[in-house]
């Protein structure tokens, strides 16, 4: 077995020298990532705007349930989403299971509750400040969700990029759902797993020290995004 030094060696060896198929799943994991929080936005940035900007019935019960949603097992979430997926569920017509598009949907259910909640309360702080002046200007409901939405845009990124850290990790669903197939479902995290039971070290540690250094990244630019918020707010 290789010692511990040379398959730090190794490891770096295979990033600097881009390595095929360690670009094939870095190029895979953010493609599946980056769709699935784009979707998450699409949907939880406007739905928990109007939690938070509006009473409704049942506003509360939605709210329990995001808030509920944001911890839930991604196992769970990859169970439910095969089992709709699967020959005997209700899409297995379709013929997305062990597909990069199966992927997708198990992290947009992961992470489209916690951009909803986080939205949420965001929208609902502002709503204290705007309630009263939106109503006395009779401002439409679709006119006041695009206004906090917009008044709060460096805090939402912040939540997008929340929510790309907490997908491009995620290991239990989209191994589930995914089945980490060689050249055609297997991402950062799975591949981590499976290279690392397999003995290929080097391979494993690569793949681990991208995924590290999108961490840091992600982190770097919440700070940056806040930074920028402190100064336009006081601009």
């Amino acid at each position: 077995m290789p010692g511990f030094w040379s398959i730090f060696a190794d490891a770096f060896g295979l990033i600097f020298a881009w390595d095929p198929d360690l670009l094939e799943i870095i190029g895979l994991s953010l493609r599946v990532t980056l769709t699935a929080v784009a979707l998450s936005c699409l949907i939880g940035l406007p739905l928990g705007a109007a939690a938070g900007a509006f009473r409704f019935p049942g506003r509360t019960v939605l709210v329990v349930l995001l808030n509920a949603a944001m911890g839930m097992p991604p196992v769970v979430v990859g169970l439910l989403v095969y089992l709709m997926l699967s020959a005997a569920g209700p899409l297995g017509t379709l013929g997305l299971l062990y597909t990069p598009t199966a992927m997708i949907i198990a992290q947009t259910l992961l992470v489209t509750p916690i951009i909803a909640a986080l939205t949420r309360q965001v929208v609902a702080d502002l709503n204290v400040e705007y309630a009263e002046q939106f109503a006395s200007l009779q401002v439409g409901p679709l006119d006041r969700i695009t206004a906090y939405l917009w008044d709060a845009r460096y805090t939402l990124l912040t939540v997008a990029l929340a929510g790309f850290g907490r997908a491009v990790a995620e290991v239990g669903a989209v191994m589930i759902v995914g089945g980490n197939i060689d050249h055609a479902t297997r991402v950062m995290t799975t591949s981590i797993a499976l290279e690392t039971s397999k003995g290929n070290l080097e391979l494993a540690l690569a793949l681990g020290v991208i995924l590290l250094t999108l961490a840091v990244i992600v982190n770097a630019l919440v700070m940056s995004v806040r930074a920028s918020a402190v100064r336009a707010a006081y601009a």
